[in-house]
C-alpha cells in the first residue's frame, strides 16, 4: 500500500531550500552576521576580563560568559535580546510583499504550490537561517571560553547553555512571525519593517514603563486591602502584564537557566524565603520547571502570530 504526501504541503521543501539559500547568501544576512559577531567578541572580551579579575571558585564559571558585563558593554544575554529581533525582522519583513512587488507570487502559486506550503516554507527557512546563526554564535562563545579559561564546562553547564539556545531560537521565532505578519498585511517592505521594529521597541522599552501605570489603574486605590495584600496583588498584576512582552519572557528564561541560584522570578517577599537555602544553586530540573512558563509563552506567541499571518494571507486576493 503506497502513501501519498498531502497535496497541501507539496512544494514546501523546494520553498524552504530556495529561501534558505537566498537568506544565507544575501548581503543583508552577511551584514547582520558581521554586526552580531563583532559585538559578541567585544562582549566576550569584557566578560573574560571580569572573570580573570575574580579568582574565587565558581562551579558555573562557563555560564558567567553569558551573564557577566563589564563597563558599558552589556552581557551576552542582554545583547541577544536586542540583536535577535533585528535579525529576525531583517529576514522576514519582505517575505511576502517582496513577491507581490516582483510580481512573482502568482507564478509561485501556479506551480502548484499551495499558500499553506509557501507561507510555512518561508517561515521555516527564516527560522533555519536564524538557528544556523545562533548555533554558530553559541559554538564560538563556548569555544572561546574553553580556549581562554582552560577549563572544560561541566555537563550541567552545557545542558543549561543548550536550553538557553533553544529559548533564543524561540524568541527569534516570535519576531520572525511578527515580521512575516507585517509582510502579509503591508505591501510596502519599508512600512512592514518600520511597523515590526516599532512593535519591538514598544514591547521592549515602552511596555515596561506603561505596566506600573496600568496596574495602578486596574487596582485603584485599594483602600479595603491590607498593605501586604495590596503589594502582593500589585506584584502579581505587574508580573503578568510584563510577561506579555517577548523580551521579558526571554530575559526571565535566561535568568532562570544561566543563574542556577535564581529561585524565583519577579518580586519575592520575606515570608516566601523562610526555609530557603539562599545562594545554593538549584538542580537543572527545578530551573527547567522555573523557566517552563516562559518557554511555553514564547512558543504560544509564535503559534498565534503565525496563525494570524496565515489567516490574513488566505484572505488576500492575488492577481497575476
Amino acid at each position: 500500500m503506497t502513501t501519498h504526501r498531502s497535496p497541501i504541503w507539496r512544494g514546501m521543501s523546494a520553498v524552504v531550500g530556495k529561501e534558505l539559500a537566498d537568506h544565507l547568501l544575501s548581503a543583508r544576512m552577511r551584514v547582520l552576521e558581521g554586526l552580531i559577531v563583532l559585538t559578541t567578541i567585544a562582549t566576550l572580551y569584557g566578560a573574560l576580563q571580569h572573570i580573570r579579575a575574580t579568582t574565587a571558585e565558581d562551579p558555573f564559571i562557563f555560564l558567567r560568559l553569558f551573564t557577566l558585563s563589564n563597563g558599558p558593554m552589556p552581557s551576552f544575554t542582554v545583547l541577544l535580546s536586542f540583536l535577535i529581533p533585528l535579525v529576525a525582522v531583517g529576514l522576514g519583513f519582505d517575505a511576502v510583499n517582496g513577491e507581490h512587488n516582483r510580481r512573482t507570487l502568482s507564478r509561485l502559486l501556479s506551480q502548484p504550490i499551495y499558500r499553506d506550503a509557501l507561507l510555512l516554507g518561508k517561515f521555516l527557512a527564516g527560522l533555519l537561517a536564524l538557528t544556523i546563526g545562533l548555533v554558530s554564535l553559541w559554538l564560538l562563545l563556548m569555544g572561546a571560553g574553553l580556549l581562554v579559561l582552560g577549563v572544560p564546562p561541566s555537563g550541567e553547564e552545557v545542558a543549561r547553555a543548550l536550553l538557553f539556545l533553544l529559548a533564543a531560537i524561540a524568541y527569534g521565532g516570535v519576531w520572525l512571525a511578527v515580521a512575516m505578519l507585517c509582510s502579509v498585511i503591508f505591501r510596502s517592505p519599508a512600512t512592514a519593517a518600520l511597523v515590526a521594529l516599532g512593535l519591538w521597541l514598544f514591547m521592549t522599552i515602552l511596555w515596561p514603563m506603561l505596566t506600573p501605570v496600568l496596574v495602578q489603574g486596574l487596582l485603584g486605590s485599594g483602600v479595603n486591602l491590607a498593605p501586604d495584600q495590596l503589594a502582593q496583588q500589585y506584584n502579581d498584576w505587574a508580573g503578568n502584564l510584563a510577561l506579555l512582552s517577548p523580551t521579558q519572557l526571554f530575559s526571565d528564561a535566561g535568568i532562570s537557566l544561566l543563574s542556577p541560584s535564581t529561585r524565583s522570578l519577579g518580586a519575592v517577599f520575606v515570608s516566601q524565603l523562610q526555609g530557603a537555602l539562599l545562594g545554593a544553586p538549584l538542580p537543572l530540573s527545578e530551573s527547567m520547571a522555573l523557566s517552563w512558563p516562559q518557554f511555553s509563552g514564547l512558543i504560544a506567541a509564535v503559534i498565534v502570530l503565525f496563525t494570524l499571518a496565515y489567516i490574513s494571507f488566505q484572505r488576500q486576493e492575488i492577481r497575476a
